[in-house]
């Protein structure tokens, strides 16, 4: 019985990752999830032909309209609203357009989600070679912030992607790949809807795996040789991730990691190919809300993780469904508080250095409440404009529980700021898609192309069709 409690616990946290609330589109105002900046537009329009979105495009540049893209509406930082705009709602252009066996490609329209995906490609026995760690994202939305997972063998997102068709600012069509318009490519994704529409898209596929969970706990000194021994440098590991503990009896000190290595016997993936749903909410919920309370939920609520990781240590699992984490229990609903994301790129060496100072940041502000802290490894990658990982990086995704009030904004700003300034001493840098209380000055020292990144915005857009709010907070 204190085993099913403790399992109830720790799905609770598991897919803690990225996820944010959702909300809907419900006319001329939209409000992002984390409720701190809501936005009036001027009117929400859709499509689910190529000819109906270009007619929108070519609409709005007829009447000097501008136009916002959104699919979920899960960044932060405005980054798919602007101020009586039209929002383009991409959600219902979400067909899958083909599954290619012999070239084990899919071609999705950019409304499609994750999800959707991999309902598409299982029956194949493919699996996506890099995807958003939940499956509730759209794919357009996933290209424009440049996501990534928790496959270490793939490359990012953007190295899985063989070619797209995106509607420009003049309304047509034009083809994008890493050999055709390959500049505008490498602007588009991560670009935040800023170059245009993304249509369909065209992704690398791999097979589908059974994997074997290899579970460890460690201090965070000993986590980057641990990862350079028992993860990167042993083939059979292909998905990885880890969380360092908030608990205030082992803050930021103790760390427990998990790894999805290929099972011996590949034979039984057809016992575990089957996608899971997910289908425990209140209990799961109840213990998340009990950890953002005070520090004895957060100690109960860690060593629940730690114990429970201890327990899944070999099973057995397919690729897809480790792609699969749950996330409708995470939903967060409160008049006065909200929850944000942090995200911070360190580089594998600099690891060890960086969490003392991090943490002293954090002690600094005993009022922040910190609900998670998860670490994925991201692989150097400077193809797209703004890149975060100038080198082999760790990321820390870091779940914030903060008041919507304005001096509680305030305090929150101050505390993400000093953290960033510690990443970037570090030769880190931090992710763009949340709410804006970096500076400018930081985001040109994180993204080094910044300058670059606003000149092919006008080089491509000159009229400034395609606008947002992290536009308009981050251009010179």
């Amino acid at each position: 019985m204190k085993a099913a409690w403790i399992i109830l616990i720790y799905l609770s946290v598991f897919g803690l990752s990225i996820y944010l609330y959702a909300t809907q589109l419900n006319g001329p105002a939209t409000e992002l999830h984390q409720r701190l900046l809501p936005v009036e537009i001027k009117t929400v329009r859709s499509g689910t032909t190529d000819d109906e979105l270009q007619k929108i495009v070519r609409e709005a540049k007829k009447t000097e309209e501008v136009l916002s893209i959104a699919g979920m509406q899960h960044s932060q930082g405005g980054q798919t609203v602007y101020p009586n705009g039209i929002m383009m709602d991409m959600k219902p252009y979400n067909q899958i357009v083909n599954v290619d066996k012999a070239a084990k490609t899919v071609t999705v329209q950019s409304g499609a989600t994750w999800a959707d995906i991999q309902e598409a490609i299982n029956p194949y026995g493919f699996s996506l070679k890099v995807s958003q760690s939940q499956n509730i994202f759209t794919v357009g939305g996933s290209l424009s912030v440049n996501a990534h997972g928790l496959d270490i063998r793939n490359g990012g997102l953007t190295d899985t992607v063989s070619s797209m068709r995106l509607i420009d600012a003049n309304g047509d069509i034009i083809k994008l790949s890493p050999t055709e318009n390959s500049e505008l490519f490498y602007a588009v994704l991560g670009g935040y809807g800023l170059f245009g529409i993304i249509l369909d898209v065209t992704l690398q596929l791999t097979d589908d795996e059974l994997y074997e969970t290899d579970t460890a706990s460690m201090s965070y000194r000993d986590y980057p040789s641990y990862f350079k021994q028992h993860v990167h440098n042993d083939p059979d590991a292909k998905m990885h991730l880890a969380r360092i503990s908030i608990a205030p009896e082992s803050f930021m000190e103790d760390m427990y990691t998990i790894t999805y290595k290929s099972a011996q016997d590949q034979q039984k993936l057809a016992q575990y190919q089957k996608l899971k749903t997910e289908n425990l909410v209140a209990v799961p919920k109840f213990f998340l809300g009990l950890s953002r309370i005070n520090d004895a939920g957060k100690d109960s609520f860690w060593n629940a993780q730690k114990i429970y990781t201890q327990q899944i240590d070999g099973n057995l699992v397919s690729r897809n469904n480790v792609m699969r984490s749950d996330s409708e229990f995470m939903e967060y609903d409160n008049s006065r508080r909200t929850e944000i994301l942090q995200e911070y790129f360190v580089p594998v060496d600099q690891f060890e250095n960086y969490i003392p100072a991090l943490k002293a940041v954090l002690e600094n502000s005993p009022d922040f409440n910190l609900v998670n802290v998860t670490i994925r490894y991201v692989e150097k990658n400077e193809d797209a404009v703004l890149s975060y990982a100038k080198e082999d990086m760790f990321s820390l995704v870091l779940l914030i529980n903060q008041g919507t009030d304005p001096k509680s904004v305030k305090e929150t700003e101050k505390v993400v700021q000093d953290m960033i300034d510690v990443t970037l001493a570090h030769d880190g840098s931090y992710y763009l898609p949340y709410f804006g209380y970096p500076t400018k000055s930081q985001m040109q020292e994180a993204y080094p192309r910044t300058k670059e990144f606003f000149e092919l915005k006008d080089q491509f857009d000159p009229d400034h069709r395609f606008m947002n709010l992290f536009y308009e907070e981050y251009r010179p």
